[in-house]
């Protein structure tokens, strides 16, 4: 058979697949992997997505350190993670190949750009040898295309364009290769070139013709032997699109303040990876969003503050550094009992650590990160999609119960894509607040409801609702400065019992799996997709004593966490630091917990969980 006669019906189907495309942070591979999973979204596949990328704005081209990649996980199956080892591996140069080999089957594929391995390029990722040529790829299927050559004769007769945009354009030659591979249709970076470019039509004739161009290319080569098909996913009916965490947060936000009736206030100082819920709140002015990029981390919180006394539902974001900065006024908003969410998407540490890398290891700063006894409730979003329900109930519990909430998700879930079925807002859970709209007889601002122990909310300029807020002691009735010992404790243990009661107000835990057994695996936030594919692997290959149990919910736990435990012998809890959850469950309840921690910048790999899991049970 010559490779013209190939045709669409040879396409071998598959359940799933794991693409990564790697290269230099120029190359555009951020671009090219979100255009894939956008595409294979809108066709039905389940997506998880995993981007990578250094810390360095502009790392030195070519270097080990520059790499940047972007992975999808595509599936006809349910699809929790980016997935492990890699099916197709795209690298446009060297240094990319030589970071991200690791991750790739033996008999796998891996497309080159092979111009890329010039002698310069070769010394910079540190090869003493063209892998190319030394035999040291045998295990996998090579495909070696000349792609910014094959670029640079798709481009030589439009005009407008330098040599600088001709060479950059080379990542939609690898993303045509791509969707032809498999059986993805262009048609839908086209129309995503024609809405971006659409004052540059040479721009859009360039791009599109590189992406045709890899596309047919990859059609008649003969190092592809057929294309693959993933057919579409079975999920829940309803209008479906692909988002990250972030931007999820960003919604749920928005839903909350639609359904509370107020306005939403956001008050922050941009850090990675927390930066585009800034990004995507100021699109939405036109739904009373006032965003304020204040000057330093302690402005945004405290602006936030002040937003939240006169009214609106006030957040701040930011990373692990930031949320250091803002503890003493997340102090104040606790001593003064006003609403207010802190959303802290976390990332490796200490200090400026990895700022680009995931991890949980700002939890128990979360939990006790401020002086005095100041306990605010505790929450985790643990996927990128439940990253809206996640901040539709920080806020819904920050409004109902008067004290701030913290809510974490981390730089892999934030910056992570997945399928969301889309909301209506009519649908979602009622938010009530406490707000008093006019003066009453004998009014005072510790006036609180009798189940949630919730104060009232009074904005200023009211006539008969005049108080103070500060930092100092409050009176229990009449909120004026106290320094009256039996006041103060009085006032602690109310703020204390005020976010415990919290427990009746949130769901209990519901262990997946089985419900009693041998070994219940833990785990918190945003590892929850690695946990589930690990456990349910073990669970389809007869594995029936092993439960899993997931916490979204800190503090407070649960009300019935105890009760779950005690239907298991042992327990394993999975996170990414050095144990602070198991410390968290140690502290509350008198049982032995296993640890495993990564503490790497990435997230768990199926494979390690399993081995682990198998030991403990075997």
């Amino acid at each position: 058979m010559i490779a013209a006669e190939k045709s669409r019906s040879q396409a071998e189907a598959l359940e799933a697949v794991v693409i990564r495309f790697v290269g230099d942070s120029g190359d555009g591979m951020q671009l090219t992997g979100t255009q894939f999973s956008d595409t294979s979204a809108m066709f039905g596949n389940d997506v998880a997505t995993f981007p990578n990328y250094p810390s360095e704005i502009r790392a030195p081209q070519g270097s080990l350190y520059g790499v940047s990649g972007f992975q999808v996980h595509i599936g006809s199956v349910e699809i929790s993670t980016p997935g492990d080892n890699v099916d197709l591996l795209v690298a446009m140069n060297p240094a990319g190949l030589k970071t991200n080999l690791y991750a790739v089957k033996p008999g796998q594929t891996i497309i080159v750009d092979a111009d890329s391995f010039s002698k310069k390029n070769l010394e910079k990722a540190q090869y003493l040898t063209n892998p190319l040529e030394d035999g040291s790829l045998s295990n996998y299927r090579v495909i070696q295309v000349p792609m910014s050559s094959l670029t640079k004769e798709a481009l030589k007769n439009i005009e407008g364009l330098d040599q600088k945009m001709i060479t950059r354009s080379k990542n939609m030659f690898a993303l045509g290769m791509v969707y032809w591979l498999y059986s993805r249709s262009p048609e839908h970076t086209i129309e995503f070139f024609n809405k971006k470019f659409k004052t540059k039509p040479h721009l859009i004739e360039a791009n599109t013709k590189v992406l045709n161009a890899g596309y047919f290319y990859a059609e008649t080569i003969e190092l592809i032997p057929n294309s693959y098909s993933v057919s579409p996913a079975k999920m829940q009916s309803g209008t479906y699109r692909i988002i990250m965490g972030n931007t999820a947060t960003a919604w749920g936000f928005l839903a909350a303040a639609e359904k509370s009736g107020l306005e939403l206030f956001l008050g922050s100082y941009p850090i990675t990876p927390a930066t585009d819920i800034l990004h995507e709140l100021v699109k939405h002015k036109h739904f009373g969003v006032k965003a304020f990029q204040a000057e330093d981390e302690i402005a945004g919180i405290t602006s936030a503050i002040g937003a939240s006394f006169a009214g609106d539902l006030a957040i701040t974001t930011t990373s692990g550094p930031g949320l250091a900065l803002k503890g003493e006024a997340l102090g104040l908003a606790m001593m003064i009992e006003l609403p207010l969410v802190v959303v802290n998407v976390q990332r490796g540490g200490p200090s400026t650590g990895l700022p680009t890398k995931t991890e949980q290891s700002d939890l128990l700063q979360a939990m006790y990160g401020r002086n005095g006894e100041s306990p605010v409730i505790v929450i985790a979003a643990s996927t990128p999609a439940n990253c809206f329900i996640y901040a539709y109930q920080a806020a819904k519990l920050a409004l109902e119960h008067m004290t701030p909430v913290v809510l974490l998700t981390d730089g892999y879930i934030a910056n992570g894509s997945a399928p969301w079925r889309i909301r209506k807002v009519e649908d979602l859970p009622e938010i009530k607040t406490r707000l008093v709209k006019e003066g009453k007889e004998n009014w005072h601002p510790y006036n609180r409801d009798e189940i949630t122990l919730a104060r009232d909310w009074a904005v200023p300029g009211v006539p008969g609702l005049e108080h103070r807020v500060g930092g100092l002691e409050k009176d229990a009735k009449s909120g004026n400065v106290s320094h009256v010992p039996e006041n103060h404790e009085t006032m602690t243990q109310i703020r204390a019992e005020k976010v415990k009661r919290v427990q009746s107000f949130i769901p209990e835990l519901i262990p997946e799996f089985a419900s009693e057994g041998d070994l219940l695996i833990v785990g918190w936030g945003g590892t929850y997709g690695s946990l589930h594919t690990a456990a349910k692997q073990l669970y389809d290959e007869g594995v029936r004593n092993i439960g899993f149990a997931h916490f979204n919910y800190i503090n407070p736990l649960p009300r019935n966490t105890e009760e779950v435990l005690k239907k298991f012998k042992k327990f394993i809890v999975c996170e990414l630091n050095n144990g602070q959850f198991a410390n968290i469950l140690r502290m509350n309840f008198n049982r032995e917990f296993l640890q495993f921690n990564k503490i790497q910048g990435l997230p768990f790999a199926n494979s390690e969980l399993i081995e682990k899991f198998k030991q403990i049970v075997e």
